[in-house]
């Protein structure tokens, strides 16, 4: 029961900080999520020494960073082939291999992913995530997996395994 009641706590914390309003209606429908994902996942959630452990914590925060210039960079070659059409796209979807063992660390990969613009995870079967691509750059699984997994799974691994 306890970690229901702190995944419930963190989840509305996490709300309170993205909303950055303590507006009733805003408090109401963020304790309506964090209560059905609370339910969904509440569990299953991180241990309290998993979230309290200062090195991992670390690099979450030094992720956080990384990851938002992942996704300007992104963003910014998206941005271009849609602006210059006569750059190519070259769309595929592909598989690539992870080296994460954790179902939460593939899940934030795979999100990740997700999250950069032009690549979309479509789908992960044990160790291999489905990817597609906006442009696929070469036919070579290492060197696909070069591109679009590793510069993700160094944090991940540091975080979740």
């Amino acid at each position: 029961m306890r970690r229901y009641i702190a995944c419930f706590i963190l989840l509305m914390l996490f709300w309170v900080a993205v909303s950055w309003s303590l507006a009733l209606d805003y408090l109401v429908v963020g304790a309506l999520a964090s209560l059905v994902v609370t339910f969904l996942i509440g569990g299953k959630a991180p241990r309290r020494e998993w979230l309290l452990n200062p090195v991992r914590l670390f690099w979450l925060f030094a992720y956080l960073p990384y990851f938002a210039y992942q996704v300007v960079k992104a963003n910014l070659e998206v941005a271009y082939r849609v602006l210059h059409p006569d750059v190519p796209i070259r769309p595929g979807i592909v598989k690539v291999r992870t080296t994460l063992t954790s179902n939460i660390a593939k899940t934030f990969l795979a999100a990740s992913i997700t999250l950069t613009p032009g690549t979309l995870a479509v789908d992960i079967i044990g160790q291999d995530l489905y990817i597609h691509w906006i442009y696929v750059h070469s036919d070579d699984p290492q060197e696909q997996t070069r591109q679009i997994v590793k510069p993700f799974e160094g944090f991940l691994k540091r975080i979740f395994e």
